[in-house]
């Protein structure tokens, strides 16, 4: 059993089963909140409800639920494998609602293979829903439910099977014809593929202005033409009179190849047969039906899309569906309708036309990211999405009629989208990413943990680093084997049996050291420890960021890189900062490691050292100095010192959003620090950074968030080295410490000037 096997059934089964969870949005800790919450108190919401259906969108979470719903009958390239295997990828499409657009999901997985029985049952549920996601629906049946449900349901409804990857293509195919010099209605193209996918999509280019008598489409026999007397009536709306002897025959000349099919059923030799400046959409999912690299070695002229996120213009359903039903919501819509759809394409083509912001350069390694054949369809962690797609959305809802409410301040419902974005899993998804388009040699000092090597293995799978690996070596090349771990051929270096590498590392050390005590012997002898060895190996350039401490202490993995790797040019102090992942994104806290008792100097230090690594992780640091006092209500030497501080660095460093001292709840209440304190050079945004005025009280609030299993905490990450060195809290996680990796990775990236 291969370990990506392995690793999917993990994710899926470890901790809570599945993906997804339903947690409460009101308070529910005492008899009272419980009383509100269901009986006696809920009889008067029902009541109103009762009297005005409207009001279920007033006082239920029925405005912004959507049921994802299948019958199984064709799981992603699976096949038909029934409603309860289904359940895995009906989940995954409510996380991806979620941290995309902020909608909540119900998965409804139905035993109905007839699809008036599946009608039927998705109809009775329409009470409960704002909306509704078919899902994994065989065609023609696929048609048949989608067609009858939206003329008898009253809620936005989509087969995103159909209508998702329509959407999308449809943007990149009027991006594709303005770069290759086409005219829309003179484009001749071949269509492989007849299903729900390829149906919808060709519907929807005709509704954008190619000439149905141009489309060439093709099933598993043959071509869709006059002469075959097997087709229903949705294949027969695209047959022809002229008839081609095969895919190869019809591509002879022809501008667009859109496949929806199966892969690597388009040769080079028939892409070299297509007209001047092809558009070739091979869309077939994993393997596409003709490769890109091959297609590009064919003819440098052609302008290519797949459904692969390796290769550019990745059609990609998440660019479409969050933002469509988002916007649907919005307005209380009654359907999805084509008004809706071409305005979600509009949108899409508009916004890969218009400089790409730096988050996404950063995040792809792609600098020179510009509108042209290599980009015609945006990124999809471009967070400029939300705010274009689900705007058009809405207002076609509003001018095609089937809006209920209406948007009169577009300003700013586009802030409350963007106050709506998954902050913190896109937060997360960019740092994996970064690291990615350029891995780094990571040495982990506890190689013989089975975490480490899970996380090691995890990290390598995944493309964002090349581990080194210090221990035993017999123990960590047993533990591999027994895991089943893909890391044999990393290198693997035991420190105590490494007398040359430690003899070379020991005369480094002493030379920096030789003044503080230490004698050459000495020397030696720390290099066989894996800490101080690691980091040397950081230190000579033989590797690019060190990470230690699921098992050892704080003290023992950051001293030897003070004394080996050394502080940044003009900082006086190293500290330690905390990433807590909540619902309005990242925060960071600093410093809840190191520095004890921090000066008012020390604390400039620390400001300058988060507002940089925050920086360099693409979030703009907006920087509260926390205490218990609100500016000089309160009087004390931590209140001094953060006065001192505030005062030197709005002098010395006006480019840095920071103030205080300030109460924490003043933080991270922007409507109550302006009505107090409008003078707040925070203005009226929270605050995502908070530095502590000492040890104490950092530390106690990370490890009470922690705790209280509210969010998580990623940390502590070390600042103000001039190499990437970080230290894990004991007993990390795999996963924790796959995201330290990462981090530490982007950090090395940074601090060799890669980005």
């Amino acid at each position: 059993m291969d370990s990506q096997f392995d690793n999917a059934l993990d994710y899926h089964s470890k901790g809570r089963p599945g993906k997804i969870e339903v947690v409460p949005t009101k308070p529910t800790q005492t008899k009272r909140d419980l009383s509100l919450a269901y009986s006696p108190g809920v009889a008067e919401p029902c009541e109103e409800i009762y009297k005005n259906p409207q009001d279920a969108y007033k006082y239920t979470a029925k405005g912004n639920l959507v049921a994802v719903i299948s019958n199984g009958s064709a799981v992603l390239g699976l096949g038909n494998l029934g409603p309860l295997a289904s359940k895995p990828v009906m989940e995954g499409k409510g996380v991806l609602f979620k941290i995309f657009a902020d909608i909540d999901v119900f998965d409804i997985e139905v035993d109905a293979s007839d699809p008036q029985k599946f009608i039927d049952v998705v109809k009775a549920l329409e009470p409960t829903f704002g909306g509704i996601n078919l899902e994994d629906i065989k065609a023609p049946e696929s048609f048949l439910i989608e067609e009858t449900l939206k003329k008898e349901t009253n809620i936005p409804l989509m087969h995103d099977d159909q209508h998702g990857t329509a959407i999308i293509s449809t943007a990149g195919l009027l991006n594709a014809l303005e770069i290759a010099g086409k005219k829309i209605d003179e484009v001749r193209v071949v269509v492989s593929g007849a299903g729900a996918a390829g149906i919808s999509c060709v519907k929807l280019w005709v509704s954008v202005g190619i000439k149905k008598e141009n489309i060439y489409m093709f099933d598993r026999d043959g071509q869709v033409s006059d002469d075959r007397t097997d087709l229903d009536e949705w294949k027969a709306k695209f047959k022809t009179p002229k008839k081609y002897d095969s895919l190869a025959d019809a591509m002879v000349d022809a501008d667009v190849f859109l496949g929806l099919s199966v892969g690597n059923i388009v040769s080079q030799d028939m892409v070299k047969s297509m007209a001047a400046n092809p558009i070739v959409f091979a869309l077939a999912n994993p393997n596409p039906e003709i490769r890109y690299d091959d297609a590009l070695a064919a003819r440098q002229d052609v302008i290519m899309a797949t459904g692969r996120s390796d290769y550019p213009n990745q059609v990609n359903n998440v660019l479409g569906f969050p933002f469509i039903f988002r916007g649907a919501l919005d307005v209380r819509a009654t359907a999805i309708n084509e008004a809706m759809k071409l305005a979600a394409v509009k949108a899409l083509a508009a916004l890969a036309k218009e400089p790409v912001p730096d988050v996404v350069l950063i995040a792809y390694n792609k600098p020179d990211m510009s509108f042209g054949k290599n980009y015609i369809i945006p990124k999809p962690l471009d967070p400029r999405l939300i705010t274009r797609v689900s705007p058009a959305v809405a207002q076609a809802a509003m001018e095609s009629g089937v809006a209920q409410l209406d948007i009169t301040d577009w300003d700013r419902y586009k802030i409350e989208l963007r106050k709506r974005m998954g902050l913190d899993n896109r937060f997360l998804r960019g740092i994996s990413l970064r690291a990615k388009q350029n891995p780094q040699r990571v040495v982990f000092g506890e190689a013989d943990n089975p975490k480490i090597l899970k996380a090691a293995h995890l990290a390598r799978e995944e493309g964002s680093c090349i581990p080194i690996l210090l221990g035993f070596e017999d123990t960590i090349r047993a533990s591999i084997d027994d895991l089943g771990l893909n890391l044999n051929d990393c290198q693997i270096i035991d420190p105590s049996r490494s007398p040359e590498l430690a003899e070379k590392y020991g005369k480094v050390y002493f030379e920096k050291r030789q003044r503080r005590g230490l004698t050459l012997l000495q020397a030696k002898k720390k290099m066989r420890q894996r800490t101080f060895f690691g980091t040397m190996m950081v230190e000579l350039g033989e590797a690019d960021a060190f990470i230690s401490g699921q098992s050892s202490s704080y003290p023992d993995t950051i001293r030897p890189a003070l004394e080996i790797i050394g502080k940044e040019e003009g900082i006086s102090k190293v500290a330690g900062m905390y990433i807590i992942m909540s619902k309005q994104g990242p925060l960071f806290f600093a410093d809840t490691t190191v520095n004890i008792n921090p000066s008012s100097d020390d604390l400039v230090d620390i400001v300058k050292m988060t507002q940089k690594m925050v920086s360099k992780l693409q979030i703009k640091p907006r920087i509260a100095m926390v205490s218990y006092s609100n500016f000089g209500s309160a009087k004390g030497p931590t209140v001094t010192n953060i006065q001192q501080a505030i005062k030197r660095l709005h002098t010395e460093n006006p480019e840095i959003l920071v103030d205080g001292e300030m109460q924490a709840n003043t933080a991270l209440d922007a409507e109550l620090r302006q009505e107090l304190f409008p003078f707040s050079k925070l203005g009226d945004q929270n605050a995502n950074v908070f530095i502590f005025p000492a040890l104490s009280s950092g530390n106690i609030a990370y490890k009470m968030v922690q705790s209280l299993g509210i969010t998580e905490a990623i940390g502590p990450v070390l600042l103000g080295f001039r190499k990437s060195v970080h230290v894990l809290q004991l007993g990390s996680s795999v996963r924790e410490i796959v995201n330290m990796i990462n981090l530490a990775v982007v950090d090395a990236q940074s601090k060799k000037g890669l980005f």
